[in-house]
């Protein structure tokens, strides 16, 4: 192989310095870290000499194996769901003024910031929340550091969280809190989904920082207990936490009306496109309070007077450079991207006004209902799985039917099932979680119904 002459990192010398610099004798030292049954052992089949045609026409082949979610029927949801984009929203994101706008200091991005600022108090009007952060990647992220903003504003060492809290924010919570607090979950009643508020008062202690639950719930229905769930966290001096999913606020209480002091959810469904580790936008809101202000971690874009009368101006206020001096030792962590896709968002949010997010709620809670009852019409299915109200998600029980199978035949008919979830919640059996939004027309459920007649027989 020949050696680059203008890339030095690939010379023999300089890798040999580079290695002896860091005290690492053996490059495979650098990837110890990695479990042995994950490491590929074999030889890369990377073709050499390529021209840029061949590797762009090489590249496009193995993408074309893909699925584009436009190309098939989903109703897969769980975090990423697929809704409508207005065209609007992307034009305006890839101006060349945000799209380009990489950071800035205090006053240096004025435009940029007031966008910020928009995006941060549609949040606020649709949570009811006095403070909201710049974004961070995901709710995943978002949850996280919500649980850790928690335990640091109270001193406390627990953190009692929904048991039908998905898997991945679970673990986005324990690596968050570190030693910082224990995750412990609270079991749901079977028949209702609803939380446990027996075994929610069992695990209440002096210890506990925060009850963390979701409304709409992963499941998809309704947590109608927000209330009473608040008054129990809250005579512990305890705090209460929030997650949703913001379309849903067109027609549920925002989580600060029955007793939320942090709310964090998942912004994709505010104008942002589908993609696999893309578009994602987790926010995070609270109650203007001191203690949980200065543990956000986070920026806070501000508006403020200038020199001139009549005039204002954005900046940011930054609780401690940690994410981005510091970085391997940050609390938490944000990025570029987020920013654009939090202006996307405000589009998405000024545009529809209030009416426009309430229709898109009903809508959807209309649709999804309509799915429910065909489904569950059908023999050998039960759906949705909870005796509760959903909305946009439900659960759907095969019965002895395993949830790989159904998609199989669901794919053969270029459907895109839902997520099988009894890896994650072993005790449903058979069970996917299955989305439906505005974009899923009445034929689009009949012919998902007509399949799954067949694929259950």
């Amino acid at each position: 192989m020949t050696v680059h002459r203008y890339i030095p990192n690939s010379d023999p010398q300089m890798k040999r310095e580079l290695l002896d610099e860091i005290g690492v004798e053996d490059p495979q030292e650098l990837f110890a870290a990695i479990p042995e049954r994950i490491r590929f052992r074999g030889q890369l089949d990377v073709p050499l000499g390529m021209s840029e045609l061949g590797v762009r026409r090489l590249v496009e082949g193995l993408l074309s194996k893909n699925v584009d979610p436009d190309g098939m029927l989903s109703f897969l949801g769980a975090g990423c769901w697929p809704h409508y984009v207005p065209a609007v929203c992307d034009e305006i994101s890839s101006r060349s003024e945000f799209l380009t706008a990489y950071t800035g200091d205090a006053y240096s991005d004025l435009g940029r910031y007031q966008a910020l600022f928009e995006f941060q108090s549609m949040i606020g009007e649709l949570v009811a929340m006095d403070a909201v952060t710049v974004p961070t990647y995901d709710w995943a992220t978002a949850s996280g550091d919500a649980v850790r903003m928690a335990a640091i504003a109270t001193g406390r060492r627990e953190i009692l969280v929904a048991r039908s809290t998905s898997s991945d924010k679970l673990s986005v919570m324990r690596t968050y809190c570190g030693r910082l607090a224990e995750i412990t979950p609270v079991d749901y009643d079977r028949q209702s989904g609803q939380l446990s508020l027996e075994d929610l008062r069992r695990k209440m202690s002096p210890n506990t920082a925060a009850v963390y639950i979701e409304n709409p719930t992963y499941f998809g229905f309704i947590e109608t207990q927000g209330e009473r769930i608040g008054e129990i966290v809250h005579g512990n001096g305890s705090l209460l936490i929030v997650g949703v999913e913001p379309l849903s606020l067109g027609l549920l209480t925002p989580p600060g009306e029955y007793g939320a002091d942090i709310v964090c959810g998942e912004g994709q469904p505010l104008g942002l496109h589908m993609s696999f580790g893309g578009t994602s936008l987790g926010f995070i809101a609270c109650q203007d309070k001191e203690s949980l202000l200065s543990a956000t971690g986070h920026r806070l874009v501000t508006i403020t007077t200038t020199e001139r009368r009549g005039e204002w101006g954005f900046t940011y206020v930054l609780p401690e450079r940690s994410m981005y001096a510091a970085r391997e030792k940050a609390p938490s962590i944000t990025g570029t991207g987020v920013a654009l896709c939090a202006i996307t968002a405000a589009v998405y949010m000024s545009l529809l006004g209030p009416n426009g997010i309430r229709e898109i709620a009903e809508t959807i809670m209309q649709r999804s209902h309509y799915a429910m009852k065909r489904l569950s019409e059908i023999r050998g299915i039960k759906a949705p799985l909870f005796n509760s109200t959903h909305f946009e998600e439900f659960t759907v029980n095969f019965g002895r039917k395993t949830i790989r199978n159904i998609n199989q035949v669901l794919l053969r008919h270029g459907i895109q099932g839902g997520l099988d979830l009894s890896r994650e919640f072993p005790e449903l059996g058979n069970t996917a979680l299955y989305c439906v939004t505005e974009i899923h027309t009445q034929k689009d459920i009949d012919r998902l119904a007509a399949v799954l007649k067949e694929a259950v027989r």
